[in-house]
Parts: C-alpha cells; structure tokens; sequence
C-alpha cells in the first residue's frame, strides 16, 4: 500500500491522528527523582507502552510507532544498556501472544544487526506471530536512526537498481520512499515527546516533515490515556496547512 506525502499532495485531515509517533523519554529521570535506580524507571515505563498501545487503539488511532532505543543509546551504561535488552525480551516473549489476539500486527525497525542473536530470533518470530493482522499496526524502533534510515534507503535502492547511479535524474521521492523502514505507512500526523525535551533525536526525520509536534514535560513512566488524550485534543487545535494559507483551509473545509 501506498500513502500520500505530504510534499506531494494534501493529505486528508482528521480529528485523531492516523499515526502518532513517539519518543519514551525521561524514564531514568523518572527513577533519580525518586531515589530509585535508573532502571527502576524503564522498567516501570514498560507499564506506560501497555496503556498507550491500549488507549491508541481504543480512541481511533491504526499506526503506533514508539522510539525504543535509538542507534545512540548505545553510549549509555553498559548495564542501563543490558537492563534495557532484558526488557525488550521480557516484553516480546510476555506480550506477544496477547498483540496476537487482539489484531495488532507488530514490526521492529533499525538496525538489528548489533543486538544478540536470541533478540534478533525473538523480534523476528513476534513479527511473523502477528504479521497478518490489521486492526492496528504497533512499530518499535530499536537501534534505530533517521540518517542510518535515509542511508540504508538509498543503498537498498541503488543495490536493487544500479543504473541509478548513472541516471541521478531518474530518482524522485515516490521511487525512494518505498526504501525507507516505514514505507508501508503513512507519515505521523502527530509527533509526543515526554520528558521536557524538545527535540526529535534523530526520529524519523524524512517522516516528520509536516508531523504537529507536541512537547510534554511529564516523564514516560507517568503517561497514559489521560496524557495521551490531552496531546489529541492538542492536536485538533492545530490548523494543518501543508504549506498553504489558513484561508485557503479554510475554504476547503467548508466544501
């Protein structure tokens, strides 16, 4: 299936976003403030993706995309790193089954390429488990980066397609997009960003050209429906224009 991009066309406007996209941040600070150890805080932030994939899927929205571990959190502890590998197996080895009956088709991009081998097996038998499942689509990226995305991207196109290289003027976006790790989704209509940070970190960042970004100061392990039903309403405040004018909005809304 193929999806509208937003600087090709107008994508179509609706009061809860299609896709939301979001970074899992403050999880360690979570855990500092209350004396506890930094893994304390991902642990209890497994708890909060359970009642988002919940509260998401309940209120209309079909894709998911939650920032896991990005390719530069490899620089954090050794044993933060090990604490947040054991999670990540924990949680496709309890979870899955149950994604399975409820509809959720589960998919895993980045770079698998550096993760144990048992992590790699796990995320590819929970991926084949729900593959044909519709009803909502859940994406963790794991060790993964907006640039690794855009260049993996284009080594796989000029892999399959060598004579690219001699015919730059044949590449356009529609050609390349369909590289990229999401290109079987449309791009986020809303961006969450917990933790008080205000910045994408390297996520998605062909994806969130025209993605509303919306910037809480609550940490990941105290968001939950409530949270996640402040950013909707938020977010239908916002005027998409996609690079027209309000008044061009305007007029078209009342068609």
């Amino acid at each position: 299936m193929s999806f509208i991009s937003s600087t090709q066309a107008i994508p179509e406007a609706r009061t809860v976003p299609q896709h939301v996209a979001i970074i899992m941040d403050g999880n360690g600070r979570w855990a500092t403030k209350r004396l506890l150890p930094r893994t304390a805080g991902h642990a209890k932030g497994v708890q909060s993706v359970r009642k988002v994939v919940q509260a998401a899927a309940k209120h209309g929205v079909k894709y998911l995309t939650l920032f896991a571990f990005s390719s530069e959190n490899w620089r954090r502890p050794q044993e933060e790193v090990s604490l947040l590998m054991r999670l990540f197996m924990q949680a496709l080895d309890r979870e899955v089954a149950q994604l399975k009956n409820q509809g959720v088709r589960l998919r895993v991009i980045g770079d698998r390429s550096q993760f144990d081998v048992k992590l790699q097996n796990m995320m590819s038998k929970a991926e084949a488990a729900t593959e044909a499942n519709e009803a909502f689509h859940l994406t963790i990226a794991a060790n993964y980066g907006g640039r690794w995305d855009i260049l993996n991207a284009t080594r796989r196109m000029l892999a399959q397609n060598p004579q690219l290289c001699h015919q730059p003027d044949q590449i356009n976006e529609q050609e390349f997009a369909q590289y990229l790790s999401m290109a079987w989704a449309p791009e986020p209509d809303l961006f969450i960003r917990t933790g008080g940070e205000q910045r994408i970190s390297n996520f998605l960042i062909w994806q969130l050209t025209y993605t509303e970004l919306f910037f809480t100061e609550q940490y990941w392990p105290d968001f939950g429906e409530a949270a996640l039903l402040d950013a909707f309403a938020w977010y239908r405040g916002r005027e998409r224009r996609f690079g027209r004018t309000s008044a061009q909005v305007k007029i078209k809304t009342t068609v």
